[in-house]
């Protein structure tokens, strides 16, 4: 009887468990099919996206004004890049029904993949602002920092135009898939950037005296850069990656909602709400020089 009694409450268990399994699906799939909520997930989403766009250029006015003798600093340029990128991805989202229909297909891959193109390059500009801080500190040229900083983006910018002119001439998954790994591999350079330079100096703050004026703040910021950035950009990859092998993970369909929430909430407006919060403080109005910006 007792064996008996244990095995009716384990079937129960294991049928109350089936069972909320089977309701939180159906939950999912009932969002994501729904054109109501998939609208309202992407308004929510534009709405956060615009947020973070507000804040950028209102800092952006804020250094200006502070510094106004100054022309376009790495602070500055790292900030409009902000406003910019979180601006046209708030856009995409509010007209994103319109996005999914328009025709030929290439345009939909090009409005959606533009913005993460110049996330990379905003957040590049800042590995080449802590790897320029990093040499000058142990006396090593930087002059071939910049040069590689453009060239870099300029191949990827190049690479990506070519892979959707070839989408575009012969439009088949292949090349969709090329394209995903392709980006995939971009964010997994970004991220390795961000643990390289960001590594070499956190380590290199370490080193300094505890004495030092700032230390503490400077290296709690960097670090805490260094940190968000590196994940965000793995994920990234990671859900490429996916991305790029499975339909389920498909970023640029309309009935993915759920997971474009997730997803763009985690690899951009997150990580970019707080870098401009760390970042947040202004230059000091005398003695600026263009590469102590970003503090």
């Amino acid at each position: 009887m007792r064996s008996g009694g244990l095995e009716m409450m384990s079937s129960s268990a294991a049928a109350i468990v089936a069972f909320n399994l089977k309701e939180a699906t159906n939950w999912w799939s009932d969002v994501n099919e729904s054109p109501v909520w998939q609208d309202r997930i992407f308004h929510v989403l534009a709405v956060l996206y615009g947020i973070v766009s507000v804040i950028a250029v209102i800092q952006l006015v804020r250094i200006q004004l502070r510094v106004p003798e100054y022309g376009w600093t790495t602070q500055k340029v790292f900030h409009f890049l902000n406003f910019l990128v979180n601006g046209v991805r708030a856009l995409v989202f509010v007209f994103r029904r319109d996005v999914q229909n328009m025709q030929p297909e290439i345009l939909q891959h090009i409005l959606l993949d533009i913005p993460s193109l110049a996330f990379f390059t905003t957040y590049a500009l800042l590995v080449l602002f802590w790897a320029e801080i990093y040499y000058q500190a142990r006396a090593v040229s930087t002059d071939g920092l910049r040069p590689s900083f453009f060239t870099i983006n300029a191949v990827v910018y190049v690479i990506q135009i070519a892979l959707w002119l070839v989408l575009w001439w012969k439009p088949v998954h292949l090349m969709v898939i090329i394209s995903r790994m392709f980006f995939a591999g971009v964010s997994l350079f970004a991220a390795l950037g961000f643990l390289l330079y960001g590594g070499r100096l956190f380590l290199m703050l370490q080193r300094f005296p505890v004495e030092s004026k700032g230390r503490r703040k400077k290296l709690q910021e960097v670090g805490y850069v260094t940190t968000i950035c590196f994940t965000c950009f793995l994920i990234r990859c990671i859900m490429m990656c996916f991305d790029a092998f499975d339909d389920a993970a498909d970023l640029d369909v309309l009935d993915h909602p759920i997971l474009n929430f997730i997803y763009y909430l985690l690899v951009e407006i997150l990580p970019s709400s707080l870098v401009l919060f760390i970042l947040r403080k202004l230059p000091p109005k005398r003695g600026i020089t263009q590469y102590h910006q970003i503090q």
